[in-house]
């Protein structure tokens, strides 16, 4: 790539979750896409392990659900020790029983590296591509595109590019678009992937502080011989994260030898905060994941968060670069992900001090977007519970038909519901059955990201909405 310009239709920045999200989504609507990543590899830490139901669903939309499911598995239930002794259990997160309108009904534990490993596998099966080794130095735009160029000196042009290479984001800095947060707690915190002898993998081991030493938490990796240990210290301490810094903090914690601690994989230091970007669109660049926005780690809402931004953009993207739909449809963006990315931010924070437990709201089932601009609700009166456009489309089975399996793939589904319904056009398959539970009675039109755009009784209004997307009426 030195010394000359490649065009693509968009650059993507950052092969995290954020971005690999993103470049799956583009590749399986046949969006031409480039991923970026300075470094040489993909990252190889555990830092974000855990996925939300409502990640799930994304996943299972962008056909990697049942890798994830085979390649982790349920958090373990919290066991607190002293002294050597366990002296009680802890349940992290509150219980929830699947259903037919939410088939994922808890967390599910995945290393970050992992995840990343099985996005990119999904990547490469669609023709995607990420580009090793190459490090984003400045970003020029103009009426037509973006120029994004390399600290080799190489550029690279594009429609528009997506920055999602972390919460110390080179193009969010280059864009000059500034971050709003706060510490949200100053104590550093070591967290380290390690293997570990003699240490039972069905708990995730508590040590709370005592004699002056502060928390250590030492969680198996689901699918993986490997545990994370997460340690805190006080304010204003130095983290030594060599191998024997990492020994010496679990030795000085809890009844672990530190010559049990057989082998550290990987280490990091962070000290936990929330920031919001002031903007997540500058012109033809639009920021997303830790770019966009940066969380305390409690609660898991981070990474989730991130991902769907990505399933956010990416069918907006599709249907701008197609020339579906105008590009004013990618205003939408901002205006639906950061009000929902300062609310997620609130529930970590909140999380982390111990304000709220993580129960129904960290799992992002409850999520939606009524107040945009693309939702149209052209009923009246709807019962409180009963689905309402801007909502979650929930999974269900109509007429022997699931739902997911209706929505499955980069396409627009109408549901009719006990009401008569027009054909939806080729772009548009109609799903047609009796009232159902979640949804009652009605039309639903369900947007490409599980959402529901339209709502109505009877079908007047639909064809205009729908020629707003450039879709058949």
């Amino acid at each position: 790539m030195d010394g000359h310009v490649l065009d693509t239709d968009v650059l993507i920045v950052g092969a995290g979750p954020t971005g690999l999200t993103l470049g799956v989504d583009l590749a399986r609507r046949g969006v031409d896409a480039l991923i970026l990543e300075s470094a040489g590899d993909l990252f190889p830490g555990s830092r974000g392990k855990g996925f939300q139901p409502r990640t799930m669903e994304v996943f299972d939309d962008l056909g990697i659900v049942d890798a994830l499911h085979a390649a982790g598995g349920p958090y373990p239930v919290g066991m607190v020790w002293r002294n050597g002794e366990r002296v009680g259990e802890h349940h992290m997160f509150d219980p929830a029983e699947p259903s037919e309108d939410s088939p994922y009904n808890r967390a599910w534990m995945v290393p970050q590296w992992r995840t990343q490993e099985i996005l990119a596998a999904r990547l490469a099966e669609l023709g995607g591509e990420i580009a090793f080794r190459h490090e984003v130095a400045g970003v020029a735009q103009d009426e037509d595109g973006v120029t994004a160029h390399l600290s080799s000196g190489a550029a690279v042009r594009a429609r528009y590019l997506v920055a999602a290479d972390g919460g110390r984001s080179a193009v969010r800095r280059a864009l000059g678009v500034g971050m709003t947060g706060e510490t949200v707690d100053p104590s550093p915190t070591l967290v380290a992937d390690v293997r570990i002898r003699g240490l039972d993998r069905d708990n995730w081991h508590v040590f709370p502080p005592r004699d002056g030493a502060d928390l250590l938490a030492v969680c198996p990796l689901a699918g993986t011989e490997d545990f994370q240990v997460m340690a805190r210290f006080p304010e204003g301490a130095d983290v030594d994260t060599s191998a024997d810094g990492v020994r010496k903090v679990v030795a000085e914690r809890s009844h672990i030898a530190a010559e049990d601690v057989t082998e550290v994989r990987w280490v990091s230091d962070f000290r936990p905060r929330a920031a919001l970007a002031d903007r997540f669109r500058a012109g033809r660049v639009f920021l997303a994941g830790d770019a966009a926005h940066v969380h305390s780690p409690a609660g898991g809402q981070g990474l989730n968060t991130s991902v769907q931004d990505a399933y956010n953009l990416g069918w907006k993207l599709g249907a701008v670069l197609k020339g579906e739909t105008p590009a004013a449809l990618l205003d939408s963006y901002e205006e639906e992900r950061r009000p929902i990315a300062a609310q997620m931010l609130d529930l970590s924070t909140a999380v982390h001090r111990g304000e709220v437990r993580r129960g129904g709201a960290t799992r992002q089932l409850g999520i939606g977007y009524r107040d945009s601009s693309l939702t149209v609700e052209t009923r009246g009166a709807v019962d409180e519970d009963a689905v309402r456009a801007g909502d979650r489309a929930p999974d269900g089975t109509v007429d022997g038909i699931r739902l997911f399996d209706a929505f499955r793939g980069p396409h627009w589904t109408l549901l009719a519901l006990g009401v008569d319904a027009p054909g939806g056009g080729a772009a548009v398959p109609v799903v047609r059955g009796g009232a159902h539970g979640a949804y009652g009675t009605g039309l639903f039109l369900v947007r490409p990201d599980g959402y529901v755009g339209w709502a109505g009784n009877a079908p007047e209004g639909l064809g205009g909405y729908l020629g707003r997307f450039g879709l058949a009426g």
